[in-house]
């Protein structure tokens, strides 16, 4: 298989905010296509994007950057055109392994070794565009800024921070590991990087906007045609959670932290959309190719 990470003629489109066509139908062929190659009609993808609000004009459109992108192959039967994920791409871009990782988060947090990581560094003003590169990795790695230029985690990644630092050329900074944190000041805790208040915010509004609609699933007043968009919007919003929250060990959170409700109601209706979804592409599909349509399947929370 090639690797697409060197390969040119394979190149994924740019992650931007809100559903955009060529995400969205990346998305849908990642939660219903997926470890499928068969070419799907273009007419039935069209369709499928329209079920989101998307113009025919605009699905189409994003078909054609796709394969330009070498991100889907086209094939043609008579007049018919088709598409289907290259073969090109890595398993995890075909699978949707990042939006499955990020499903997936919310699970119970790994048990806490107790222990503090800590990074302190430092670095001339003209280099911002380093020190940009510098807090975007470290949050990234599950790091936050307790200080200008110190930064905490209670996640065992000191070494993968080390080493970007080093491969920056950033010379002045340290990596340590400690239950407690030389020179934090007293009254000062580690957990006060991060705005606690603001993640369970997100987590409470989460719950609010979902909650009725589970009640709904759970009455059976909730039909194909609804359940499609609402499944992928749900796992939009969800998936947003592990860029914002850190998972910090649950020892360290109030007793009533609000992640595992969040991610309860997330799991029961993610997999009770699953298979009202599966039928509504089905049903579109199936318009333009009946036997395509039977190779439909959805992914539950916990896979396939």
């Amino acid at each position: 298989m090639t690797d697409t990470r060197t390969d040119p003629e394979v190149r994924l489109p740019r992650t931007q905010s809100g559903p955009q066509p060529q995400h969205l139908l990346l998305t849908l062929l990642g939660d219903y296509w997926y470890e499928l190659h068969d070419h799907l009609p273009s007419a039935a993808l069209v369709a499928l994007l329209g079920e989101f609000g998307i113009s025919p004009a605009a699905a189409r459109a994003a078909l054609n950057r796709l394969a330009r992108r070498g991100v889907l192959e086209s094939s043609r039967t008579g007049r018919r055109t088709g598409y289907g994920l290259s073969r090109r791409l890595p398993v995890e871009a075909r699978l949707g392994h990042a939006s499955r990782n990020a499903i997936l988060f919310g699970d119970a947090a790994p048990p806490w070794d107790g222990r503090w990581r800590m990074v302190v560094f430092s670095m001339p003003e003209d280099r911002r565009n380093v020190r940009r590169s510098v807090r975007s990795r470290l949050r990234w790695l599950g790091f936050a800024p307790l200080f200008d230029g110190v930064w905490v985690s209670p996640h065992e990644r000191e070494e993968e921070a080390g080493r970007f630092l080093a491969e920056l050329g950033i010379e002045n900074y340290a990596v340590l590991t400690a239950q407690a944190l030389p020179g934090v000041p007293q009254g000062v805790t580690p957990v006060d990087a991060w705005d606690l208040d603001r993640i369970r915010a997100g987590y409470d509004a989460f719950v609010a906007e979902w909650e009725p609609l589970l009640g709904r699933v759970r009455d059976g007043a909730v039909g194909t045609a609804e359940a499609l968009p609402a499944r992928t919007g749900l796992m939009y919003d969800w998936i947003r959670f592990p860029s914002v929250d850190p998972r910090l060990p649950e020892e360290l959170l109030p007793a009533d932290w609000p992640r595992r409700r969040a991610h309860e109601v997330f799991a029961e209706l993610y997999d009770s959309l699953g298979p009202l979804a599966e039928t509504r592409v089905r049903q579109i599909i199936a318009r333009h190719s009946p036997d395509l349509a039977r190779l439909v399947r959805h992914h539950t929370h916990k896979g396939p």
